[in-house]
């Protein structure tokens, strides 16, 4: 596991992006370019990532936070705001857990903080499965296309080819590892009720995979979050909008600052 860093000077409270699957650091390009000067800003590559889909533990999200907590701290960060997407959410609340001391502040973006549905739950083993018995990412290249929004397909398709173009790079061995991680996790919902600090919920209005319904739970049980609401996006809010979640992780920094 990989500590990318955007920017690594300023006197302000550091950002860390935590990324969302089957992708890697590259899906916050876009929002770390648009974050205000003054705050370093870091992206961390999770375990599974290119480069890091062997010599993995046990799946766990557990185990992905502990390294997160382990590459910052390497890199001289005792308490940052904290950002995930979807998977990286989930990481974040199982940092907020384990390393508490870590997050100042929680950007949970198009991401939720129960466990999956038995359902959801044996789509991810099988998935796990057929990536590591075929050797390809065969299994999870349509989330190239049902993780964007309506918008985003119809008017930006040139998103969903470079969102393609990710996928195609990740390693089988890492999907597997990250879906069987996913699969295993808790409901944090407890997690996030007892957090302190500030809060910001985004998610796309176009977002089907954890939808408005999703971020409105969170915001529910976390004493006072905020909630945004991206217009003409799905669940890859970052890519489709970046303008939009990175307005919304500044407010935060500022607020947690």
């Amino acid at each position: 596991m990989s500590l990318h860093t955007y920017r690594a000077e300023g006197d302000g409270l550091p950002v860390v992006l935590l990324h969302g699957f089957p992708l890697d650091h590259r899906m916050w390009d876009d929002v770390a370019r648009l974050l205000p000067p003054g705050h370093p800003v870091h992206a961390v590559d999770l375990p599974g990532t290119p480069g890091h889909a062997t010599d993995l533990p046990e799946p766990s999200l557990e185990a992905s936070a502990d390294l997160v907590a382990e590459v910052v701290r390497a890199a001289g960060v005792s308490s940052a705001v904290i950002a995930g997407l979807s998977m990286g959410g989930y990481v974040a609340l199982a940092l907020l857990e384990r390393h508490p001391e870590l997050v100042a502040g929680l950007a949970l973006v198009d991401t939720k903080s129960t466990a999956d549905a038995p359902d959801a739950r044996a789509n991810r083993l099988r998935i796990a499965d057929e990536a590591e018995s075929t050797g390809s990412v065969d299994a999870v290249r349509p989330m190239a296309t049902s993780l964007l929004g309506e918008t985003t397909r119809t008017a930006q398709p040139e998103v969903a080819a470079e969102v393609a173009a990710w996928i195609d790079q990740q390693e089988p061995a890492g999907v597997a590892w990250s879906q069987r991680a996913m699969a295993a996790r808790p409901d944090r919902t407890d997690v996030l009720r007892a957090f302190a600090g500030p809060v910001v919920v985004v998610v796309g209005d176009e977002d089907t995979v954890t939808p408005v319904t999703a971020a409105e739970h969170l915001v529910a049980n976390a004493e006072g979050a905020r909630l945004v609401v991206v217009p003409q996006s799905g669940h890859l809010s970052s890519v489709e909008q970046p303008a939009a979640v990175a307005s919304a992780i500044a407010e935060l920094a500022q607020a947690a600052g």
